[in-house]
């Protein structure tokens, strides 16, 4: 599911004319050890980006999430660059500032929080810490945010 967006992503050098933005977040799989990539949308908040592991309002973490806690040193393709990253869990009281700034771009990640009981949906924060020579894979999986 996410292929067609990735390729498209790649194809226009990280700049997709979307509603809402997006960034190719590429983990290190838990399990497999394999890079996996994933098109997330994201905020800025200073010098990093932000993502909301909302998994569309799953009760289950998504596996990227599950995949960046085992390994958080993670590649980010943004504005056409390519980033080494670490990811960050962001604690309160900054979780609930940066999701509602989220939400205030993009309206659905509300529903999400509000369809959500059993879990409290993580904020990702990355600092990039310099580009990177990377060859992005093609292999994908799950669904994005």
């Amino acid at each position: 599911m996410n292929e067609p967006l990735i390729e498209q992503f790649r194809a226009a050098g990280g700049r997709l004319k979307r509603k809402n933005p997006v960034l190719l977040l590429t983990t290190t799989g838990a399990k497999s050890g394999r890079p996996i990539t994933v098109p997330l949308n994201y905020t800025v908040d200073g010098d990093r980006l932000v993502v909301i592991a909302s998994a569309g309002g799953s009760a289950r973490h998504p596996a990227w999430f599950r995949n960046l806690l085992a390994h958080p040193n993670v590649v980010i393709e943004h504005d056409g660059e390519t980033h080494q990253a670490r990811a960050h869990v962001v604690a309160e009281p900054d979780r609930t500032r940066l999701y509602d700034n989220q939400v205030a771009a993009m309206p659905f990640f509300d529903g999400y929080r509000k369809r959500v009981k059993a879990r409290e949906i993580p904020v990702v924060a990355f600092e990039l810490v310099g580009e990177v020579g990377f060859e992005p894979t093609r292999r994908s999986r799950g669904t994005g945010s």
